[in-house]
């Protein structure tokens, strides 16, 4: 484990305040939980909370009757998967986006990424943020940059546009745009299996490249492929505000 690494996990054994450990727990964002705390609904050793408050390690917090245990504290990564690495969890599997990542903590995927692509993927040690994010993947954005082999048409745009039939099913209206000779951005609020390349195959092209730059709010910006980062407080607090689960 790097310093760096070994200096954040030390850090979160200190004390910290109570809208942070409900962010970090994937309960909700800092902002909400401080509205949560006024409401009454928080306690602390069977107490209810203050609204600034701090919690140290060996202290039962309470969401209403849902305990939020320290162990909860959530990891969120924006990775860039490269070409070749599979989103699974066997352990079978010598190029698993697991192993390659040789994170310190048990982190999972969210939302998977063929093994031929490439581009942001979403890792946390939090369930509850992965069900949110899958009960919202029927209205959440994903944007893809994707190379074809042959020239794109007009006809390919808005064709791509207004939905291809693959699977059984019409794809879903998404915005287009042409890059290039041979390059298109695309944005998906669904996500059917290998569903670019399916629909790319159905109007007769292969798609060569595929891109992944921005998932939600969450965009793949200027990482290196193979390398990592934590999100940011400021994409926490938007990523939350897209999946706020009305029963907190």
């Amino acid at each position: 484990m790097s310093n760096r690494i070994r200096e954040e996990f030390l850090q979160k054994r200190e004390p910290v305040r109570l809208n942070k450990y409900l962010s970090e727990a994937g309960v909700c964002s800092r902002r909400e939980a401080d509205r949560l705390i006024e409401k009454g609904r928080v306690s602390v050793d069977g107490k209810p909370a203050q609204t600034g408050m701090k919690i140290i390690p060996g202290q039962v917090v309470r969401v209403g009757n849902r305990v939020v245990s320290r162990q909860d504290e959530m990891v969120v990564l924006a990775v860039n998967k490269p070409r070749g690495i599979v989103c699974t969890e066997e352990k079978r599997e010598r190029d698993s986006i697991v192993r390659f990542l040789r994170y310190p903590i048990r982190v999972t995927y969210v939302g998977r990424l063929d093994k031929d692509s490439r581009g942001l993927l979403l890792m946390t040690n939090n369930g509850d943020i992965i069900n949110r994010m899958m009960r919202a993947s029927n209205c959440h954005e994903k944007e893809y940059k994707v190379t074809v082999d042959r020239e794109i048409t007009d006809d390919f745009l808005e064709k791509m546009a207004g939905g291809v039939h693959i699977l059984d099913t019409v794809t879903r209206p998404c915005r287009v745009e042409k890059l290039g000779k041979y390059t298109f951005s695309i944005t998906l609020t669904q996500g059917l299996n290998r569903q670019i390349r399916r629909m790319c195959s159905a109007l007769g092209y292969e798609v060569k490249d595929l891109l992944r730059v921005r998932i939600m709010n969450i965009r793949l910006g200027s990482l290196k492929e193979g390398q990592y980062r934590q999100l940011t407080d400021g994409e926490l607090e938007e990523l939350y505000s897209l999946i706020k689960d009305s029963s907190l």
